[in-house]
């Protein structure tokens, strides 16, 4: 398919289709044959291999840009234009704020939220009109499904992104559905996590009481060549890491798949285990069973990190 005009997001608009001449049928048999897919109600895209955040990145702005300004895009949906990192979010709904205190409207592809926005809680990414950092970060930490969990994840990466702490400190002290869990979360984030996974893990440590482990700490050997950055360790003697695929995926080299990423990790880990460090990993189903917490116990117990 080729002609149809295309905005800088990626965006057919069907307003802007037939504007440039094409009609509905066009459209309609574009979309039928697989040239085009729809994003939204009047708006498609080209087809591609893209993740569930992308494609609700596309929804997201494309309904943002046909509510012609009355909405601004809020919740899960601003996150993705931040490019926060969420820990499972729902994406179905593409989520904004009305901006009054009328009564939300919500269907199976749209939640539309009640709430007056100040100007410092609205800002513009990318020509898109979105809920600031801060304001997107505790209104997904209040809302989401995983609890203490998700805000946490949400919390470390809105530090990540530059959030300001404060801010969203003086926002969690009002009174509103999930601001409990996003209160206590607060003050556990940590811009040192690298991803929702090990949000994760450090909530459910946090939540059986383990001692806090120090973030991303570089080990070095006797020659002061560095052994390794850590995702996790207590005392120098016990570390733990967070296996997901994407942290592979992240650090694959060019003409490299994450298996040879993989790779120079375990050869990294028999370097701190020569060094005489314990090295425990876990994985998104370690987390998922809850078998995370009596591993790390285990092991603070037998290096005499914690009392049994």
């Amino acid at each position: 398919m080729t002609g149809y005009p295309i905005d800088r997001h990626g965006l057919i608009y069907r307003s802007t289709a037939l504007e440039a001449g094409f009609t509905d049928t066009e459209i309609t048999r574009a979309v039928s044959r697989g040239d085009m897919v729809r994003v939204a109600r009047g708006a498609f895209a080209l087809p591609g291999d893209r993740t569930p955040e992308q494609t609700h990145l596309l929804a997201a702005i494309a309904m943002g840009e046909l509510a012609g300004g009355s909405v601004v895009l809020s919740h899960q949906s601003a996150a993705t234009v931040h490019g926060l990192e969420m820990l499972r979010p729902s994406l179905r709904r593409v989520h904004l704020t009305a901006g009054s205190s009328a009564g939300a409207h919500r269907s199976t592809t749209r939640h539309e939220h009640v709430g007056i926005l100040a100007d410092d809680e609205i800002a513009i990414v990318d020509g898109v009109v979105v809920t600031s950092l801060e304001r997107t970060a505790v209104d997904v930490a209040c809302t989401t499904t995983m609890g203490f969990a998700g805000a946490l994840a949400v919390f470390d990466s809105a530090l990540r992104r530059g959030a300001d702490r404060t801010e969203m400190a003086e926002m969690v002290r009002a009174t509103r559905r999930g601001v409990g869990h996003a209160r206590r979360a607060l003050r556990y984030a940590d811009a040192k996590a690298e991803n929702p996974g090990e949000s994760w893990s450090r909530a459910v440590m946090v939540e059986a009481g383990l001692p806090s482990p120090r973030l991303q700490h570089e080990f070095f050997d006797d020659d002061g060549s560095q052994i390794a950055r850590t995702d996790f360790d207590w005392a120098g003697l016990l570390v733990g890491e967070f296996d997901g695929m994407t942290k592979y995926q992240k650090h694959v080299r060019a003409g490299e798949t994450p298996f040879d990423a993989m790779r120079r990790e375990k050869e990294r880990e028999d370097a701190l285990r020569r060094a005489g460090i314990m090295v425990i990993r876990w994985t998104w189903s370690d987390l998922e069973r809850g078998r995370v917490v009596p591993m790390i116990r285990d092991w603070l117990t037998r290096l005499k990190l914690a009392a049994a």
